[in-house]
């Protein structure tokens, strides 16, 4: 158009509110997962198994992804909120395994290794039906049918690629985490007594 090098154009209005709204959204899902943090090491009373549960998260983004880079689908605000659904979709399979391990470890007296193993076999026929429902939910949703499909298109491609790539991974990789995870805490339960424990106090003979 021949205009001079000291003319700019930017985004104005609803653009403008859009674009702000896209650049603030790393923040929100790091609030998120912040807060799902916090809520799950209330629950479960420990700082290292809230981390076996959200480990599975990023595969669900990882397939989320890939799946709207597959189908050509825009990362728009639509698409954004559907990552921001698999936090609570995908971390479900994680808790009913990890809650059933824990259970079983206090309850039963099992080692984290046999916990974890019953956990995965009695946990699997609930995790299978609760994510194929979720799936076959958001399917028509991918698959773009109706009036206005094209706004819940992005939504749904989110949902069943996050679920269909964090499921396939997540039964395999959730156990090894698991007792990767509960080998540390030993570790450092077993370092930090090592700390208080201070050399003169015992002696040969069990007497102090």
């Amino acid at each position: 158009m021949g205009l001079p090098a000291t003319i700019t154009g930017s985004f104005a209005g609803t653009a403008r509110a859009y674009q702000e709204a896209l650049d603030n959204q790393p923040i929100l899902i790091g609030t998120a997962l912040l807060a799902v943090y916090i809520v799950l090491g209330m629950l479960y009373e420990s700082l290292i198994h809230p981390l076996t549960i959200i480990s599975t998260l990023p595969s669900a983004g990882l397939g989320a992804l890939v799946a709207m880079v597959l189908f050509r689908s825009p990362l728009d605000l639509i698409g954004m909120i559907g990552i921001i659904l698999l936090i609570g979709l995908v971390k479900k399979n994680a808790i009913m395994m990890i809650d059933f391990a824990l259970a079983a470890e206090r309850n039963e007296g099992l080692s984290p290794r046999d916990a974890i193993h019953q956990a995965c076999l009695l946990r699997f026929r609930p995790i299978m039906m609760t994510t194929l429902c979720a799936a076959l939910g958001a399917l028509p949703m991918a698959l773009g049918w109706g009036a206005g499909a094209e706004l819940r298109r992005p939504l749904g491609i989110a949902i069943v690629g996050g679920l269909a790539v964090s499921q396939m991974l997540t039964l395999f990789t959730t156990p090894v985490i698991y007792l990767y995870l509960d080998r540390l805490r030993q570790m450092l339960s077993m370092r930090h007594s090592s700390m208080r424990w201070r050399p003169g106090f015992l002696v040969p003979g069990g007497q102090s």
